[in-house]
């Protein structure tokens, strides 16, 4: 097992570098950082903006090859992921921000597998009966809805919910209050008030490929002649499908939770947007379209291409975790 996944590591780090490498020279080619620090107000000149950019390890009048190889130097040897064309440095600001988004999605992704997965067996153990219409017609209804959409309808529904109690109960944005006493509680208390309206609307998008898919695959083995052997021997249908066809059909279930997990996180863009939250889709996002930062870019891409091979490397490991037969291979 060790060596099957060094191998599959190896595959990834050169899967990740040829990915990188390619963004790079894309951002390089078609970002221009040096025409939205000359908007500045009062206006910079050329030879100022030029100056700040040389310091930073953006010198606009580098070749491609040549910026690439003196960041690809800082990285190899220092793990120097360059500056943001503001003169930030990359590694602390992802660093910060990943745990901003890490706080926002891990929570969500735990929460909608445990309410995904449970509707999921709940409806096919009662199969074409009403709580199952409602569960499946439901959520099928909700996975058609556009995420962005499922977002502002969970906004909207938090100011709503204010409105009527006549009290925030709940924030529709930001991370914290700007005037929250420094004490755990108050700051703990203000932070999970930030944090339950884009808890639910992540939620809400991601437990219906869960339940959907559980559904679908445990409905394959409810009729499996392992489960009827199961029943013939004395267990309910209940406990049959606790016992033999969920540990069987949960198999592709767990493949898909270790694929999608890296996906919710890199794919935050929309919601931290919605919500403004400073994480790493909402500075990645703002690195593409307003600040033109060649290296917060590349890193985010970077990151994307880890989340990857994580999933990947996860998806395998539940595999054999699950099924004794991967484990024997």
């Amino acid at each position: 097992m060790i060596v099957y996944i060094a191998k599959r590591m190896a595959n990834y780090v050169v899967m990740i570098f040829v990915a990188t490498s390619i963004a790079y020279f894309a951002a390089v080619s078609f970002m221009n950082p040096q025409e939205r620090l000359l908007q500045r107000t009062p206006r910079p000149t050329v030879e100022q903006v030029d100056t700040q950019l040389r310091v930073i390890g953006l010198d606009p009048h580098m070749s491609a090859v040549d910026r690439y190889w003196q960041w690809l130097t800082g990285i190899v040897l220092h793990w120097d992921w360059g500056y943001g064309a503001n003169g930030a440095h990359v590694n602390d600001e992802f660093f910060a921000r990943a745990l901003i988004s890490a706080r926002l999605v891990l929570l969500a992704t735990l929460i909608s597998i445990v309410i995904g997965v449970a509707l999921g067996v709940f409806a096919a153990a009662r199969q074409y009966k009403f709580s199952d219409r409602v569960i499946t017609y439901g959520t099928y209804f909700i996975s058609v809805i556009p995420a962005p959409v499922v977002y502002l309808i969970v906004q909207m529904s938090g100011i709503k919910l204010n409105e009527q109690v006549n009290k925030r109960l709940v924030y529709v944005t930001g991370m914290r209050s700007p005037r929250v006493p420094d004490e755990a509680w108050p700051r703990l208390v203000d932070e999970m008030q930030h944090l339950i309206l884009p808890t639910i609307a992540l939620t809400v998008v991601a437990y219906t490929s869960y339940t959907l898919l559980q559904r679908s695959l445990l409905l394959d083995n409810v009729n499996a002649d392992y489960v009827r052997t199961a029943r013939a021997k004395g267990l309910t249908r209940l406990e049959a499908i606790s016992r033999h066809a969920l540990r069987t059909s949960f198999i592709p279930v767990a493949q898909s939770i270790a694929f999608q997990l890296p996906g919710i996180f890199v794919g935050t863009f929309i919601i931290e947007t919605v919500f403004a939250w400073q994480g790493l889709g909402r500075w990645t996002l703002d690195a593409i379209m307003v600040t033109q930062s060649v290296n917060v870019a590349v890193a985010g891409v970077a990151f994307g291409g880890l989340m990857f091979a994580i999933g990947a490397i996860l998806a395998d490991l539940s595999v054999a975790i699950v099924d004794p037969r991967a484990r024997v291979s």
